[in-house]
């Protein structure tokens, strides 16, 4: 049988996704719950959570490693951060690599999973909870992400995301009880999925570009604030590969700094940086086009 196709964009999406809609209102009323039980070491801890699975996990991890390939680590460090990813509740890396390489391949275009011109919120979280793009399985997005899906540890944390927020959450209700739960998981788990989204919706409507790309997207200051530096998002889509988006020295990019340290450490190497003086290149009808290699797969 032939593997199936994946179709990314709202008119090849109908229905509703209930488990992920479920889970996604569960998840916000008890971030609205959160709000009853103010405890200062609740907050602290999902402070501290949201920066381990945002900046450590979806920026560094991700989106920067793993997606993009713009440095190096050894497997160990490989693994522990893209760990540290799957709390961000954004699913396992093969499915968010995957998605995020189609979303560069075809970034506001027929076929991107998520791109505002086919609806604001379709593109911050409409995509999420509906149709089945979000349920294809690991042999068919493996396609797009060969890398990984060789992996056995990758494909492994794939199908088990999940499990390491129910067990931070034993952790943390045994240490803390209700308030760190409803801080530590269900707010930090709702408000980064928020900041991630504007990603998707944001900065590919407000900002500035600083590169003249074929998509919309733009440097947006304070999504970057929001996700660690990933809101330079004009900056990302005309330098894919760079490991560092905030290009001039004023563009605050924490994930890059995090890289840095692992580079000095020894634990990072082939760290891929653009410059702004680096110009697009542009097709043969002088149109700008993005070298993508790995995102650009058969």
């Amino acid at each position: 049988m032939a593997t199936p196709l994946l179709a990314y964009g709202r008119k090849h999406q109908s229905g509703v996704n209930w488990i992920t809609t479920i889970a996604m209102t569960a998840f916000h009323i008890g971030a609205i719950a959160a709000f009853f039980y103010i405890d200062l070491g609740a907050i602290v801890t999902s402070m501290l959570l949201w920066w381990v699975a945002g900046s450590l996990g979806i920026g560094m991890a991700y989106h920067r490693l793993l997606t993009h390939r713009g440095y190096k680590t050894p497997k160990s460090v490989e693994y522990f951060l893209t760990a540290c990813g799957t709390l961000a509740l954004e699913g396992g890396p093969i499915f968010w690599v995957a998605t995020h390489r189609i979303h560069h391949q075809k970034s506001d275009r027929e076929g991107d999973p998520h791109s505002p011109r086919e609806g604001r919120w379709w593109s911050h979280m409409g995509w999420i909870i509906t149709g089945k793009g979000m349920h294809h399985d690991a042999t068919v997005l493996g396609r797009y992400v060969p890398d990984l899906a060789r992996d056995p540890f990758h494909v492994a944390l794939s199908k088990w995301h999940w499990t390491s927020n129910v067990v931070v959450g034993l952790l943390l209700l045994a240490f803390g009880g209700i308030p760190y739960v409803l801080w530590g998981i269900f707010f930090r788990v709702t408000f980064g999925l928020h900041c991630t989204w504007l990603v998707n919706s944001a900065t590919h409507l407000w900002g500035s570009r600083r590169f003249l790309t074929r998509d919309d997207s733009t440097n947006n200051w304070w999504v970057a604030l929001l996700t660690f530096g990933e809101g330079w998002h004009n900056n990302h889509h005309a330098h894919p590969t760079s490991a560092r988006h905030g290009l001039a020295w004023y563009e605050l990019d924490m994930n890059w700094m995090g890289i840095s340290v692992l580079k000095a450490l020894g634990l990072a190497w082939d760290v891929k940086l653009a410059t702004i003086a680096q110009a697009v290149p542009h097709d043969e009808n002088d149109q700008p086009v993005l070298v993508e290699t790995e995102e650009a797969v058969a």
